[in-house]
């Protein structure tokens, strides 16, 4: 994929595991997703509800049109892109990449989420590989320096994820945000772009590329 000279991305934009591991793709979501996700996010809402961030102030909610619309106008400017994960075909969860700050920071962070049918395969650590390895190393990514993930420290699972990729702790920013109706302190941890040349998803499968999902959770 070619970028524009403006550090755009450009959509639809589609990464794929590569051949012998576990089933997952990544892409940019369009208006036509509305329903398959917001079936989605209506089973798991009482699953994501603990980890859900919101604005204190109450911004009025968008249209799944104007989502997507606003999506496209960040990835036109570079400063966010939104992944769908997609396994054997369904959407599963979401991941993406925000806060985007090019220039002597080459700077962004993840933020995730998955079905909790979906939990436990070892999908979401693989869906954190992916993006790393696109935007720090990809030469069509933003080839960013870090990525940053932040966590309420109660949520175990995420907490599995990014021991699972090998992200560095960083200590705890207070306070750091809204979330389930009340401001919330978070776990910060990162990857760099030096951490692993040869890329996360390589050392995150290992030798055996075909391990199942069962052992990468």
């Amino acid at each position: 994929m070619k970028r524009r000279r403006n550090s755009a991305f450009t959509a639809p934009l589609t990464l794929k595991s590569p051949a012998g591991s576990p089933d997952l793709t990544l892409r940019t979501m369009d208006a036509a997703d509305q329903e398959e996700w917001g079936r989605l996010r209506s089973v798991n809402e009482r699953w994501l509800a603990p980890w859900e961030s919101s604005d204190p102030h109450g911004t009025e909610p968008l249209t799944f049109k104007s989502w997507v619309n606003r999506q496209r106008e960040e990835e036109r400017e570079g400063t966010s892109i939104i992944f769908l994960m997609e396994h054997e075909g369904e959407i599963v969860g979401q991941i993406s990449l925000g806060a985007i700050y090019p220039g002597p920071m080459r700077t962004g962070i993840i933020g995730y989420w998955i079905d909790e049918d979906h939990a436990g395969r070892g999908l979401t650590p693989l869906a954190v590989a992916m993006l790393a390895d696109w935007a720090l190393l990809d030469p069509t990514g933003p080839q960013l320096h870090r990525l940053e993930i932040d966590i309420v420290p109660e949520n175990e699972r995420s907490r599995r994820v990014v021991q699972k990729v090998g992200a560095k702790y960083e200590g705890v920013r207070r306070q750091y945000m809204y979330v389930h109706g009340e401001w919330r302190d978070h776990e910060s941890y990162s990857l760099l772009d030096t951490d692993v040349p040869q890329g996360f998803v390589h050392r995150l499968l290992g030798d055996t590329p075909g391990e199942s999902l069962h052992n990468l959770s």
